[in-house]
């Protein structure tokens, strides 16, 4: 009965978290599309555990080679946002090397059969380019029908 019970918390919040399968929660605070959204894809906080989202939160200075700094309060915001829903995705078991998606378990198992001339190619330059094939990874959707590989 208990199990029953999980199960059902689960599949209620799921689907009051997340609209229609999409995989970013159905609220995303302003500043988080003005400060992460212009320079990346907004990846969905639960594709990293929290422990990550921290640690990326607290070195923005030296963000994957960039400065990524924000001000206190957005820091403040944009963190909440993504520990509220980080490491939700069912794959994510532990913090990858360097809390980068592309390096998780469940990453690198699901592009498995990714041929490595498609990473080469100049329209997909990186793993960490997802709207390169998820057509609507922006929209948070990485289901299978929405993936074209490019040319």
């Amino acid at each position: 009965m208990k199990k029953i019970y999980i199960a059902g918390l689960v599949a209620v919040i799921s689907t009051t978290c997340f609209a229609d399968g999409n995989r970013l929660p159905a609220t995303i605070p302003p500043v988080v599309k003005q400060e992460c959204a212009s320079c990346h894809t907004l990846y969905p906080p639960a594709f990293l555990p929290i422990e990550s989202w921290k640690r990326i939160m607290t070195g923005l200075e030296k963000h994957y080679g960039t400065d990524a700094s924000v001000d206190a309060q957005s820091n403040l915001v944009i963190t909440q946002w993504l520990t509220q829903y980080g490491g939700t995705y069912k794959r994510v078991s532990g913090s990858p090397p360097h809390d980068r998606i592309t390096n998780s378990a469940w990453f690198i198992k699901k592009h498995n059969g990714i041929a490595a001339g498609t990473w080469k190619n100049p329209k997909v330059k990186s793993a960490a380019n997802c709207t390169a094939c998820h057509t609507r990874a922006n929209e948070g959707v990485y289901d299978d029908e929405s993936i074209v590989l490019p040319k």
